[in-house]
């Protein structure tokens, strides 16, 4: 080969050279990286990376996961991963929507890899954690909070249900969650995963109050959002809706999750279960 072929050579190589190195900075960042497939957090005891833990967000009837998304914020800052799961409350009895919400949060979990498993529900959404886990091991849970929770029904929901125009307006559920021997809550039996609840005690509707043993938030009376089972209440002057976005529930949420305590002097603390 002549020098002048030589160095044709070395200049089709060095162009190719160059298009392949402008292609490849050309690419994003992302592109270039296999991505993780378990999400995971430095372990501070070991330096070892340790698994990102889960938590599953139910929220209450008539709502929906909008309503859980300042709670979803808070833990994913603080390192959680989240699934933040939509139901139709109105249109099925809890035990069809407990079968159909709880196992895709589950799935979500497993599927990101995250472990270990928290719950944060809301109003009817305890019961839908309750009546999931009622018949099934429940220590895959680590820990759960639940917000207002109709642990032991209300005579509220007898009230409604009595009345034409109204006992149909929250659907099957809403008839679900009175005192009596046909409320879903007076079937369940005791939690069995490490629990607290956070309770409110302010109500703009003094007709509801009236009806509603003990104080309430306007929806559920504090005695009724004990079950047996459960570690630890704090409450605060928030109505029912209040309670997902008001700052002193977040920062209890995340620090029951993460520490399996509440802070403050108001605590009140109670055997927990099995």
């Amino acid at each position: 080969m002549t020098k002048r072929a030589v160095r044709r050579a070395g200049v089709i190589l060095g162009a190719i050279v160059s298009v392949i190195l402008s292609l490849l900075m050309s690419m994003p960042m992302a592109a270039q990286q296999a991505p993780s497939a378990s999400p995971a957090l430095p372990d501070s005891s070991s330096g070892a990376l340790a698994p990102t833990p889960c938590a599953i967000l139910l929220h209450g009837i008539t709502k929906d996961a909008s309503s859980m998304t300042d709670i979803e914020d808070a833990l994913r800052e603080t390192g959680f991963y989240t699934v933040n799961l939509d139901y139709p409350s109105k249109k099925h009895p809890i035990e069809t929507l407990a079968e159909m919400t709880v196992p895709r949060g589950l799935a979500a979990c497993k599927k990101a890899g995250a472990t270990p498993i928290y719950f944060v529900a809301h109003s009817m959404g305890s019961l839908l954690l309750r009546q999931y886990f009622d018949q099934r091991d429940a220590s895959v849970i680590e820990r759960a909070v639940m917000l207002g929770p109709p642990n032991q029904g209300s005579r509220l929901g007898n009230f409604l249900s009595c009345i034409p125009i109204i006992k149909d307006v929250n659907g099957p559920a809403g008839n679900q969650m009175g005192i009596d021997e046909r409320s879903l809550p007076s079937r369940l039996g005791p939690v069995r995963f490490p629990l607290g609840v956070i309770a409110g005690t302010r109500s703009f509707n003094p007709l509801f109050s009236a009806i509603i043993d003990g104080n309430d938030d306007g929806i559920v009376g504090v005695p009724s959002t004990y079950v047996e089972g459960t570690c630890a209440r704090v409450t605060y002057p928030l109505t029912h809706n209040g309670l997902t976005g008001s700052q002193q529930v977040i920062d209890q949420v995340v620090s029951y999750l993460t520490e399996g305590r509440f802070v403050g002097e108001e605590v009140e603390y109670f055997g927990c279960g099995p």
